[in-house]
């Protein structure tokens, strides 16, 4: 795959030679043949710093399709709790189910909704796009090749790929496939303002991908799905969507290895705050407060001395979805596993399980790498509300509160 390296870049791609006007021709001056197509991402008067669009050159215009025709609602039935919930990993289905089909809706506020995927057959005739919000992809077993409007991206696990809303897509799989998803409602996903930590430090905008142009000449009988307000549509087209031949601009999907994430922590005591870890953000008009932070937990050195080194026991006016990727997380000694998940909303207690304290509060603090390790958190400033269909799912852990269980009182004024 070829890509291009920055984020939030004013980039320009042509799949063949003089497709991108140059000089005085304007955007809408268009050679080979081709349609010019403005896809905004942003308010026409958003400031320039924050404003997102790009020139498209495609065969033939996004409005070439049928009359689109309602579905299935997504969003329905929600159950509220206060309880702190886990799940097991949700099986590849053993028939065959493309990515679309395979999204199971989680839990969701107005800002972001949040689905686990599994596939194991690729959208050949088949595309989708969203136009509610950016979808943030995060594998945890098996290989996409994401082919989109601008570009084709590749996301193994340890890698993330995010698709802005309205850029149509198909994914290909190479086997059975699962993960994670986060459907951002609200302003779009940036790497976070470093502060203190300076300029260097967490994600680096050199190590976000952007596709370079590639463009599929096809004609037949497609199938056109549309995300819109919650809901899925349909509609015919004759000809494969992905036909942009160039484009230029900052609004483009792009991909992130998370390997290549610099992480920050203590080097003297106690435990930081999650938010050192956070590698996209989409910001509220709160400061501060964000309507969702990406959050991972990498293979990292724990130094810290005087300290209790897991996560500690808390509660949050944020409300916390988590995901492993692989190995072990260390704040729990077993039940949260690969594909797995949890959900801890605003002022549920929760931390470390009974057999994960009474280790950690025992062991000599020496340096430690945490080697086979890599979770994540969806961080959210609204309720997140599980869907009926997760709170009946047979792999909701029924028993998840009785790892706390045997946390002993072990006050003693003497």
């Amino acid at each position: 795959m070829q890509y291009q390296s920055g984020f939030g870049n004013d980039f320009a791609t042509e799949a063949v030679a003089g497709t991108l006007p140059i000089g005085q021709n304007s955007p809408q001056r268009v050679t080979h043949g081709l349609y010019a197509e403005q896809l905004s991402g942003t308010p026409f008067t958003a400031p320039r710093l924050t404003n997102r669009r790009s020139w498209l050159y495609r065969i033939r215009p996004s409005v070439c399709h049928s009359p689109f025709e309602r579905v299935r609602a997504i969003w329905s039935d929600f159950e509220e709790t206060p309880n702190q919930l886990r799940w097991d990993p949700f099986p590849i289905p053993s028939e065959e189910i493309d990515f679309v089909d395979g999204m199971l809706p989680i839990c969701a506020n107005e800002v972001i909704g949040i689905y686990v995927y599994g596939a194991n057959r690729s959208m050949d005739d088949r595309f989708f796009y969203d136009a509610d919000g950016e979808l943030l992809i995060v594998p945890q077993h098996g290989t996409l090749t994401i082919r989109t409007e601008l570009g084709v991206i590749e996301a193994e696990p340890g890698e993330i790929a995010v698709i802005q809303r309205g850029i149509k897509f198909r994914v290909e799989v190479s086997g059975p496939s699962r993960g994670y998803i986060c459907e951002n409602l609200g302003a779009l996903l940036r790497p976070p303002d470093l502060g203190p930590i300076g300029s260097n430090g967490l994600a680096s905008s050199r190590d976000f991908l952007t596709p370079v142009a590639a463009f599929e000449e096809r004609d037949g009988d497609f199938e056109l799905v549309a995300k819109f307000l919650g809901k899925l549509y349909t509609a015919r087209v004759d000809h494969s969507p992905l036909d942009v031949v160039g484009w230029h601009g900052n609004y483009a999907p792009y991909k992130y290895d998370l390997r290549r994430f610099n992480t920050i922590n203590t080097v003297s005591f106690d435990h930081p705050d999650p938010s050192i870890f956070t590698v996209l953000t989409s910001p509220s008009d709160t400061i501060g407060t964000a309507n969702i932070d990406f959050v991972i937990f990498p293979p990292r050195w724990m130094v810290g001395e005087h300290t209790f080194r897991p996560p500690y026991f808390h509660r949050n006016i944020m409300n916390e979805y988590m995901g492993l990727i692989f190995g072990v997380y260390d704040a729990k000694a077993e039940g949260f596993l690969p594909g797995g998940a949890s959900l801890h909303n605003c002022m549920s207690g929760h931390g470390p399980d009974a057999a994960t304290f009474e280790q950690a509060s025992g062991a000599e603090l020496q340096p430690r790498y945490l080697a086979d390790t890599l979770a994540f958190m969806f961080e959210t400033r609204s309720v997140l509300r599980p869907t009926k269909f997760a709170m009946d799912a047979p792999q909701r852990q029924r028993d998840y509160q009785t790892c706390w269980q045997g946390l002993r009182k072990n006050f003693s004024p003497a």
